[in-house]
């Protein structure tokens, strides 16, 4: 496994949760990584991305001010921090792995895929 996203639950609405994205250093130390999101009978969607030395980042409007991505390459780990939760932020989230240095919102350019973590924001 080269991604394995966790972190994933039950939250109530104004809540908060951090997700994590465990990753191969080997294989992935250097490229971008990005957050999607897919909501059920909706198309997956961009949440952020981040750069190889996360030094770059980009946020989806809907989530700008509330979602905060980060990285640690020295622990292999991808990181999203979400807080003010929503009932809209509900969806499958999946970490991914660019083919490049820089991130994109475009997800053709992400090779590598985790598994994808279930968030549930409740009223």
């Amino acid at each position: 496994v080269q991604l394995q996203a966790s972190g994933g639950g039950l939250v109530q609405t104004g809540g908060s949760l951090k997700l994590s994205c465990a990753y191969s250093r080997r294989i992935f130390s250097n490229n971008a990584m990005g957050w999607f999101r897919q909501a059920p009978e909706k198309e997956r969607e961009f949440v952020a991305h981040i750069s190889w030395n996360g030094g770059v980042s980009q946020y989806a409007e809907s989530v700008k001010g509330r979602f905060t991505i980060s990285r640690d390459n020295a622990k292999n780990t991808l990181y999203l921090q979400m807080n003010s939760l929503n009932l809209e932020d509900t969806a499958v989230y999946y970490c991914a792995a660019s083919r490049t240095s820089y991130g994109s919102t475009n997800s053709r350019q992400y090779a590598y895929w985790g598994q994808g973590t279930q968030v549930t924001v409740s009223s």
